[in-house]
């Protein structure tokens, strides 16, 4: 499967975006989906995650209740919902795609997004 995340962009401390990840092939609905970001200068950190169904979610725990996962099979699409952004949130976000569960580390993730830019500005 191949993903394409779109949506980032500047935003103001306290506001919103929504995150995209279109993905190509048929089997979109056969996986778990997540999403990562990448701060400046740091490693990649695990954001969230979503099994194929859409009925089970986990969140790093730093970011629950500001953030929310979801996807729409039907439209091979992944979606996050960012609130309240605040400065620390900027980073580059990826979405991925693999075959284990509700998994929170990069390895365990096959397919992966080109990132997209989210810049929260104080």
């Amino acid at each position: 499967v191949q993903l394409q995340a779109s949506g980032g962009g500047l935003v103001q401390a306290g506001g919103s975006l929504r995150l995209s990840c279109a993905a190509s092939g048929r089997t979109f609905s056969s996986y778990a989906m997540s999403w990562f970001r990448q701060p400046p200068g740091k490693e990649r950190e695990f954001v969230a995650v979503i099994n194929w169904s859409g009925g089970a979610t986990y969140y790093a725990d730093s970011l629950k209740g500001r953030f929310t996962i979801s996807r729409d099979n039907a439209k091979n699409t992944l979606y996050l919902q960012m609130n309240s952004l605040k400065p620390e949130d900027t980073a580059v976000y990826y979405c991925a795609g693999g075959n284990y569960g509700l998994a929170i580390e990069v390895y365990e993730y096959d397919y992966w997004g080109q990132g997209t830019q989210v810049t929260v500005s104080s």
